[in-house]
């Protein structure tokens, strides 16, 4: 007999002797006593018996379609790897109450982000019934069933001997590609817990290297890629290449669910994006000019004597996003022993000057402030800098429009406070890019980027927070550029050259593959600022890495047509 049946039979039998010792006539124990018989008899997980108990939700195909193949084909242990916005969180919801009505689960871990762990406590009690807990202290992990926690707590004494020592049903970790190096202590962590069923969830499964994807599989099914010689001989050409891919993918048909938002059978609401373009003051335009020379001769100096080249990197950022940013970044470089005399005068000189330009003269701060105001309506304000971040929350704060931070440093229960003051009391939230991370903000659909990051994966996580299933509104997204800066070439490259915000996060990932370069894409743009000397040989660089991407892109729907091709009859 199989053991869910069995189960199951114990479970009827508990709730005829509770109906008749207790002589009741509960309408509520029949419906139980029903529902466990028809647990009892179904052979299969063809049907979901939890879509009885959830009238409030309505699942999309591909999400019925996915939890079926995970219990049915996969027996529990899984990726759930869709594009970004396509209802993962719906997906493990699913499959957890099925168990857990099935009464194969009844005690489960739940492992996200620290900034997520009351989201998904009040996804799982409010839309599938399940009575989760978000752990507070050492007690919860005793006390309670089914626990949602920060891995990042999990693995810590006296957290972790308390975790460990008990068995698990059922484990799931969201955002799961941060288990991608099998040396970390959270791959560590998930390796050692006991567990009948594993669930991985990430969008992004590959991110650098096929190597992450085998350390995932490894943790979830070891030896379903072999081990790691055989793995690399059959199944890597090169880094994000596969050799043998009808073969490898195969292989991970059977324990990777992706579904895409190209496939269709999902209907999105539309998304419109512009450039912002802007004219720096003539104060501005001087700070740029001297900061980008200091860091284009100061970075060949450094590279020659291997000094530390990433304040530099770092410096040449926050100068495209706001003065004030990159005021941190050179008190911090002008305290190091290691300055030449001319760097420290350079690096005073340049404090000076960004110290010399008033807030309010900020020309992105002020035009932020009015495309605010014409909006009229909630907003999020994208920015990579923590300085910019609080720049920005002043500035609108002057304009007499009320706006809150969301940033990385918040502890979960400020986050969670801050996104309902978002959603009920305030027209802004000024993220940094923790706000591009696993929360979801439908109820808004106007997103300002500020500065945009130089790695264009993360520009689709950013508007992924609103762009998702259950928007119900079109999306506008607003892309900041200042004219004759490399600002201004990253947006025409992600907007007009490739198109990205017409993409989704999949491609974009497919066709930064396909470049092969050697080095990341931000190292590739930074070469191409240090190596040029004028604004047209600038502007001729980033040309040759827009043909490359359009060369990739062109590609990707080559193989797509051709793979389209050998699959219809």
């Amino acid at each position: 007999m199989k053991p869910e049946l069995l189960i199951h039979d114990t479970l009827a039998i508990q709730l005829r002797d509770r109906i008749h010792d207790e002589q009741l006539d509960s309408w509520h124990l029949c419906q139980l006593l029903l529902e466990a018989e028809a647990a009892r008899v179904s052979p299969s997980f063809d049907e979901l018996l939890c879509l009885q108990q959830l009238p409030n939700l309505t699942p999309y195909p591909h999400q019925l379609a996915t939890a079926k193949k995970v219990l049915n084909e996969m027996h529990g242990r899984a990726i759930l790897a869709d594009e970004v916005g396509l209802g993962k969180t719906i997906e493990a919801g699913l499959v957890i109450k099925e168990y857990i009505i099935r009464g194969l689960v009844k005690k489960a871990l739940i492992l996200v982000p620290a900034s997520l762990v009351i989201q998904w406590t009040k996804e799982l009690n409010q839309k599938f019934g399940i009575s989760a807990v978000a752990q507070k202290n050492a007690s919860t992990w005793t006390d309670y069933e089914i626990i949602v926690a920060s891995i990042d707590t999990t693995k810590r004494d006296p957290h972790r001997s308390l975790v460990l020592d008990q068995e698990w049903d059922l484990v799931l970790v969201d955002e799961a590609h941060k288990l991608k190096n099998k040396k970390s202590k959270n791959y560590e962590m998930i390796n050692l817990l006991r567990k009948k069923y594993l669930l991985l969830v990430t969008a992004t499964p590959v991110q650098n290297d096929l190597k992450e994807l085998y350390n995932l599989i490894t943790l979830l099914k070891p030896g379903q890629l072999g081990d790691s010689s055989y793995f690399h001989t059959t199944f890597v050409a090169e880094k994000r290449k596969p050799k043998n891919p009808r073969e490898f993918r195969s292989a991970l048909n059977e324990v990777m669910i992706r579904n895409k938002r190209s496939e269709g059978g999902v209907v999105f609401t539309k998304r419109h994006v512009k450039a912002i373009p802007l004219e720096l003051s003539a104060q501005e335009r001087e700070l740029y000019d001297r900061v980008s020379s200091f860091v284009r001769d100061e970075f060949l100096r450094r590279k020659q004597t291997r000094g530390n080249i990433l304040p530099l990197v770092t410096l040449q950022r926050e100068i495209c996003s706001s003065p004030y940013a990159a005021l941190h970044t050179l008190e911090r470089m002008m305290k190091d022993p290691r300055n030449t005399t001319n760097t420290l005068n350079e690096l005073q000189q340049l404090f000076d000057l960004c110290h010399s330009i008033p807030l309010e003269e900020y020309t992105k701060g002020t035009r932020a402030v009015e495309l605010v105001q014409e909006i009229n309506d909630k907003c999020i304000i994208f920015t990579e800098y923590r300085a910019t971040q609080d720049y920005l929350i002043y500035r609108l704060g002057q304009a007499g429009i009320k706006a809150i931070p969301f940033r990385g440093g918040f502890k979960r229960g400020k986050k969670d406070w801050m996104t309902d003051l978002f959603e009920h009391r305030a027209q802004v939230l000024v993220a940094t890019e923790a706000g591009g991370e696993g929360i979801n903000l439908q109820f808004c659909n106007q997103i300002i980027n500020f500065d945009l990051p130089w790695n264009p994966m993360r520009v689709e996580q950013r508007i992924g927070r609103v762009h998702r299933l259950g928007q119900t509104r079109d999306v506008f997204v607003a892309n900041f550029a200042t004219r004759g800066t490399i600002e201004e070439y990253i947006v025409d490259l992600l907007q007009e050259k490739i198109r990205m915000f017409e993409l989704v996060i999949g491609e974009v990932d497919m066709i930064i593959g396909k470049t092969r370069w050697k080095k990341d894409f931000e190292n590739d743009i930074m070469d191409a600022l240090i190596e040029s000397h004028s604004q047209e040989h600038l502007q001729e660089r980033f040309s040759e890495i827009g043909d490359r991407l359009l060369s990739a892109h062109q590609q990707v729907l080559e193989e797509r047509s051709r793979l389209w091709e050998e699959q219809t009859p």
